[in-house]
């Protein structure tokens, strides 16, 4: 019987900063310590872009903290790492970033069969209205959802 997805982050930021249009399932080439402290969550994905350099796909400017149990052979916390997906993937990625305005950024990272998945979501930047928009129809369903929850009492 397959373990259940097992959220260990979400990038929050990325659903405010941008549109997603789709999203792929990436592994990543991760060092002992840096497993335990993206389990331990202590993993930060708010400055983080993904990038296609030389056919393969990299994790830029995300920041896994050094495990605190590490010895010497701890890793770098803002190391550049390699995301593993296949070849066909990577083409179809590259060509949907190639459009204008088109970019890669990492959406959520979680535990699935004994690995650390990372959901890579191919996005395109909001302009300052739509972020606006968003925000207020956010407000307006909390207002509606605690109205509700107040009439039913």
């Amino acid at each position: 019987m397959p373990e259940a997805d097992k959220t260990i982050v979400k990038n929050r930021n990325a659903y405010h900063e941008y549109h997603i249009e789709d999203t792929y399932e990436a592994g990543i080439a991760l060092k002992g310590t840096e497993v335990k402290s993206v389990m331990a969550g202590r993993i930060q994905l708010k400055e983080s872009y993904v990038s296609i350099r030389d056919d393969e796909l990299w994790l830029f400017n995300a920041h896994i903290s050094p495990y605190k149990h590490g010895n010497i052979h701890n890793h770098e916390p803002l190391r550049t790492r390699k995301l593993l997906l296949h070849r066909r993937e990577i083409e179809k990625l590259r060509k949907l970033t190639e459009q204008k305005g088109m970019t890669l950024v990492v959406t959520k990272v979680y535990w699935k069969n004994g690995r650390i998945k990372l959901e890579i979501g191919v996005a395109k930047g909001k302009k300052l209205y739509d972020k606006r928009e968003t925000l207020k129809r956010k407000t307006i369903d909390k207002e509606t959802d605690r109205q509700l929850k107040e009439a039913v009492r």
